[in-house]
């Protein structure tokens, strides 16, 4: 009978046959944890299925994955503006140039001293280069240490913080 298997979910199973000495009695067996165990009677819920049960324990495993996906969102925000509003400066050797970019590596500002100025367009172009990539770099570090903090605070393994740095 259908109905009967669908209403074992989260009960006991109880199964009988036939014994095969004497065809007159039966044997049976029942199974407890097949289907998340004995229900107690102070394990209803409100529709009356136990909450112990493979399904009850797959509801409450999805909704820790979304309360934890809801809190990695709003996280992960907070550190983009925090990103987004901080300023890394990164200067070429002698600092004669200084390159100025966001936290998400967006140029803000460059400045040029008259000393860099007198070297020649050539010799300028790689100091700002230089500089830019001074700049890009300690932007690109602090976003890492920022997210790997994240990923910490969030209790991940260890092993993926590694992969952050």
């Amino acid at each position: 009978n259908s109905g009967e298997a669908d209403s074992c979910i989260g009960r006991s199973l109880v199964l009988s046959w036939p014994s095969r000495k004497t065809q007159r009695s039966t044997r049976s067996l029942r199974l407890n944890g097949l289907f998340g165990g004995k229900k107690d009677s102070n394990e209803k819920s409100d529709d009356g299925t136990s909450k112990a049960g493979i399904l009850g324990n797959m509801q409450n495993l999805y909704e820790t994955v979304k309360k934890a996906q809801m809190v990695v969102q709003v996280e992960a925000v907070r550190v983009q503006k925090e990103l987004a509003a901080a300023e890394f400066d990164g200067y070429c050797e002698d600092e004669l140039i200084k390159a100025t970019l966001s936290g998400n590596q967006q140029p803000v500002h460059i400045e040029i001293t008259e000393a860099a100025m007198e070297l020649g367009a050539e010799k300028l172009s790689l100091l700002v280069t230089e500089a830019y990539k001074d700049a890009h770099q300690k932007s690109v570090q602090a976003m890492k240490e920022r997210m790997s903090n994240l990923a910490q605070s969030l209790g991940m393994p260890q092993g993926l913080n590694d992969g952050l740095k």
